[in-house]
């Protein structure tokens, strides 16, 4: 009977309009803020890459070097990977405004500090806290988005921060090579242009106010008031994310290795195959906004994308079919991503959102830094690269499968009517 049926679970996502307006002066102003705050953390992963081998070098009478200075480069991805949930608490606690201008500032802070720090050990105690800044800036961001926009707009501008975030990455390494020229420190100095962001995101990002979702009635003050965290419906989207994260980082990370594998190696045929998958991760995320899809029905069939690029890449037997393979997993990751981002926000109400949004930035960060590893643990089994990534590639295929076959089974169950 009606009285006795309970209501069914049901994702948390807004209906309404979104609370502010998505075009003219203002709204470019404020996109282009979150974009670029979006684009922080990658600068902190890529930028420095391109001088490991001249810090190498400086360093190498200091004990332990040869492991070190790696961990110039990784070591602000850990700490974002590890500190980003609790970045995620204070956000619903201080506010996302007043913290992405705190952390925007100390951005500066800890990135330029190399400039001037003698040891390496301090260098890299510097980097560890960059990742704590970049934390509180990537889940600010993507958190504010989910506030300032909702529906289709919503999931634009998610696609929008991965497109930022690929491209990113690679005028980036660009970067880093042409200012490092000039010697191992000087990238450090491009940390200091967020302090140019810090001050207009301080005037012009406006502080977001809850809204009601549909999964919240005013008509029921004691069901809102026992409301406690989702953490049911996050845990299996950040499983997914975790794992998704490795699909990601697969091809930027290890695309060179295996192109030297088959025997090239020069850096500018590498360099160009790296910038033509990235492009393919642009396309892919620029396709899933104009899709206009539910972003779980479009899991299943976008990770047996990036198996079958996975499944090429193994295969390639040359460079250029290698590079094909690249292009279609990189094309199925510009949408995996934006696709497992807005499946997690539409899970979240807004007092929820920054919680929510740094467990998610946590299981992503932290499946791109164990990525390499699996990897390398895969190939010591397996013995060769290209056997890790077809296994990978497997796992993706056998997730897809699952994912696939759980939705067809909730959607029977739904279509059944209730006595």
């Amino acid at each position: 009977m009606p009285g006795s049926t309970q209501p069914t679970a049901r994702a948390v996502d807004d209906v309404a309009s979104s609370p502010v307006a998505v075009s003219g002066p203002a709204h470019l102003l404020r996109l282009t803020l979150l974009m670029a705050g979006s684009c922080m953390p990658i600068l902190g992963a890529v930028l420095i890459a391109p001088v490991l081998p001249k810090m190498q070098h400086y360093f190498q009478s200091t004990a332990g070097a040869k492991a070190l200075v790696p961990l110039a480069l990784t070591a602000p991805a850990l700490a974002l990977a590890l500190l980003a949930p609790f970045a995620g608490v204070i956000v619903d606690r201080l506010g996302r405004k007043r913290l992405l201008v705190v952390a925007t500032v100390l951005y500066a802070v800890f990135g330029t500090a190399p400039l001037y720090l003698a040891s390496l050990g301090a260098i890299i105690a510097s980097r560890a806290l960059v990742g704590v800044a970049e934390a509180a800036i990537m889940t600010c961001c993507t958190t504010l988005i989910g506030d300032y926009y909702s529906g289709h707009q919503r999931v634009k501008y998610l696609a929008l921060q991965t497109m930022c975030a690929s491209a990113s990455a690679t005028a980036f390494f660009v970067i880093g090579g042409a200012v490092g020229s000039a010697g191992w420190r000087a990238p450090f100095w491009v940390y200091a242009v967020s302090l140019v962001f810090a001050p207009l995101m301080a005037t012009a990002l406006p502080n977001p106010a809850a809204r009601a979702t549909v999964a919240e009635s005013p008509a029921e003050p004691v069901a809102q008031a026992r409301r406690v965290f989702p953490w049911r419906q996050l845990r299996g989207i950040c499983a997914v994310t975790f794992f998704g994260a490795m699909v990601f980082y697969t091809v930027p990370v290890e695309m060179s290795y295996l192109l030297d594998d088959l025997g090239v190696k020069n850096s500018g045929v590498i360099g160009l195959a790296t910038a033509v998958s990235s492009a393919a991760t642009v396309g892919g995320a620029v396709t899933f906004a104009r899709l206009k899809r539910s972003p779980d029905a479009m899991l299943p069939a976008v990770l047996a994308l990036c198996a079958a690029g996975f499944g090429v890449m193994f295969l390639a037997g040359n460079a250029p079919l290698l590079v094909v393979g690249a292009v279609v997993n990189c094309l199925g990751t510009g949408m995996l991503l934006p696709a497992l981002l807005t499946s997690a926000m539409s899970r979240l109400a807004f007092e929820d959102r920054g919680r929510g949004t740094g467990l998610w930035t946590a299981a992503f960060f932290g499946g791109e830094f164990v990525c390499p590893l699996v990897l390398l643990a895969v190939e010591s089994v397996v013995g060769s690269l290209a056997g890790a990534v077809a296994v990978l590639g497997l796992a993706a295929a056998l997730l897809a499968a699952g994912l696939l076959t759980a939705r067809r089974r909730v959607a029977a169950v739904d279509t059944v009517p209730s006595s």
